[in-house]
């Protein structure tokens, strides 16, 4: 149902949705954490530093692409392989180069001003990879590579190297490639929005079955929550990344609790449909495009000390001080 939803948010989004008539996605993965159980440690094992009973069983979720699509990634993405399956799949890709890749800029087919196009050759099989799909990647690709400056003040990271299969360089400028790239950072508030608001940091079930219902549970509402600012979007011609996420969430609790104390015909509920779409679409976030903030925290910590022996250990140790 997740799924669902989602493909039909796709199928009526309108073309000023779109990023050059291309459904451009967002993909990154997250990481999460469970209950220390056995059954969810045989399944998602925690992290091989830490010793047992030290840590809890942790997840990793990546996105699944739809075809026909575009999608815009991170450095870890940028892989011979991983461009070659997803061209397989018709899908176009943007990532930031991988940092062991080397750049020369002199060699290529020249664009433009750090605008080339190279060739990657195959690289050997990984070993998740099995001979028939290798047999299917081709030997070499023909990608495009452009490097553009950052010019915000105080910016960790002066300049960008993005990887992309766009080689027509007619339809799509540098200046087209590198605002793309930009809608990355997008991918980690939807995430926070996810794991902070949806309380998917750490998952409450014992067993990996009730795991996996938790966290589909989970994306189910977080897709209707944004199909709610879509309508809203649409109905009041709006982006759907001008509406607030959180403010979203709020108005459909709220409107919830309104509909469970009262009944409303149909003529009253669709008035009050529209009512909330109007205020959700009313909670635009600013426009702060090259936003700058220092990396620290003003809400101070716990002082408790992290565990690092196991809860039976731990309580041992503490009768023998008792005693």
């Amino acid at each position: 149902m997740a799924r669902e939803i989602a493909d039909e948010v796709e199928q009526h989004a309108v073309s000023s949705w779109l990023w050059k008539k291309l459904h451009a996605k967002l993909i990154d993965g997250f990481t999460f954490t469970m209950p220390d159980t056995a059954k969810n440690q045989a399944q998602f094992p925690q992290q091989k530093a830490q010793k047992p009973g030290d840590g809890l069983p942790i997840a990793r979720a990546v996105a699944i692409l739809s075809s026909a699509t575009a999608c815009v990634m991170d450095r870890y993405y940028c892989s011979f392989m991983m461009i070659a399956l997803l061209l397989s799949q018709g899908t176009q890709v943007c990532a930031r180069k991988h940092h062991l890749r080397h750049s020369d800029f002199r060699r290529g087919k020249r664009l433009g001003k750090y605008d080339h196009l190279i060739m990657w050759t195959r690289p050997k099989r990984p070993t998740w990879m099995d001979e028939a799909t290798y047999a299917r990647i081709p030997e070499t690709l023909v990608l495009r590579e452009i490097r553009y400056n950052v010019v915000v003040p105080g910016s960790r990271t002066k300049t960008i190297d993005v990887i992309t299969t766009l080689v027509d360089a007619g339809q799509y400028t540098k200046e087209d490639i590198s605002e793309l790239y930009d809608f990355r950072w997008n991918s980690e508030l939807d995430i926070r929005s996810i794991k902070s608001n949806l309380n998917l940091g750490h998952v409450r079930c014992k067993s990996p079955e009730m795991v996996g219902r938790e966290i589909w549970t989970t994306f189910l509402g977080y897709n209707l929550i944004r199909t709610t600012a879509a309508a809203a979007a649409l109905l009041h011609n709006k982006q759907p990344r001008q509406i607030s996420f959180t403010s979203t969430c709020q108005y459909v609790l709220s409107s919830w609790m309104l509909r469970s104390c009262q009944l409303l015909d149909s003529e009253q509920a669709t008035a009050h449909g529209k009512l909330l779409l109007a205020q959700i679409a009313s909670c635009e976030v600013g426009n702060r495009p090259g936003r700058l903030e220092p990396r620290v925290l003003k809400r101070r910590r716990h002082r408790y000390k992290l565990m690092q022996k196991p809860r039976s250990v731990l309580r041992r140790e503490l009768r023998k001080r008792c005693t």
